[in-house]
C-alpha cells in the first residue's frame, strides 16, 4: 500500500541528469520535471482521498493502516476523519488514530483526545496523552494530571513526559508529588526530566 512520501533530492537529481542530456537547454529537463511534481500531487491527492475513505472500511487491518498512513501525511484534511476515528470500536484503531493526530499538530484535536484520558483502554489512554504533549496546547494540562496516578506504568510514563512537553508550571506540584509516591524507576525518571523541562532546576 502506498504512503505519503517526498520523492528524494537523488531521485530527482539523477532524473534531472536524464533530461538534460536529452535536449539542448535544459527545456525538456523543466518540462519533465513540471509533469514530475504534477504527478506526484496528483498521487498524493489520490492517496489522502483513498486513506481517508479506508478509515470507515469494514477491516480493522485496512483502518489501522490508514490512519497510520493519514498521520504522515502532513495534511490537514486528516484531522476531521481521524478525529471520527477516536470512536472506533477496536480499541487499537482508536490508539493508532490518536498517535496519528498527535503527528499532525493540529489544536482542532485537543478537545476530542481529552475523554480519551479517561477511556477504559490503557492504550487509549496513553495514546491520547502522548497525543497531547505532542499538539502542545494547555488546554490539556488539567486533564493530564490524574493520569500521574493511573494503575498503568506507561500510562504515568505518556502523561509524565505529555506535561514535560508542555512546560506549564500549574503541573510542577503534581509532578513533585508522583515523584514522591512513585516507586517504578521508569516512572520516576520521566517525572524527572518533565520537571527540569518545566522549571530549569536540574536538582530533579
Amino acid at each position: 500500500m502506498g504512503r505519503c512520501r517526498r520523492v528524494s533530492a537523488p531521485t530527482l537529481y539523477t532524473t534531472n541528469a536524464i533530461w538534460s542530456a536529452e535536449e539542448p537547454g535544459g527545456m525538456g529537463m523543466e518540462r519533465s520535471v513540471k509533469r514530475l511534481m504534477e504527478d506526484r500531487e496528483k498521487r498524493r491527492e489520490e492517496n489522502i482521498k483513498k486513506y481517508i475513505e479506508q478509515l470507515e472500511h469494514e477491516s480493522t487491518p485496512y483502518r489501522l493502516r490508514a490512519a497510520e498512513a493519514l498521520g504522515g501525511c502532513a495534511d490537514p484534511r486528516a484531522v476531521e476523519p481521524l478525529i471520527a476515528a477516536l470512536h472506533d470500536p477496536e480499541n487499537e484503531v482508536r490508539w493508532v488514530a490518536a498517535q496519528a493526530l498527535g503527528k499532525l499538530h493540529d489544536a482542532r484535536a485537543v478537545d476530542p483526545l481529552l475523554p480519551l484520558l479517561t477511556d477504559p483502554d490503557r492504550w487509549a489512554r496513553r495514546g491520547a496523552a502522548w497525543a497531547l504533549g505532542e499538539i502542545g496546547d494547555p488546554r490539556a494540562v488539567e486533564p493530564l494530571l490524574p493520569l500521574l496516578e493511573d494503575r498503568k506504568k506507561d500510562v504515568r510514563v505518556a502523561a509524565a513526559d505529555a506535561l514535560g512537553k508542555l512546560h506549564d508550571a500549574r503541573s510542577a506540584g503534581a509532578l513533585s508529588g508522583a515523584l514522591e509516591s512513585e516507586e517504578e524507576p521508569e516512572v520516576r525518571t520521566v517525572i524527572r526530566r518533565a520537571l527540569r523541562e518545566i522549571t530549569g532546576e536540574i536538582g530533579f
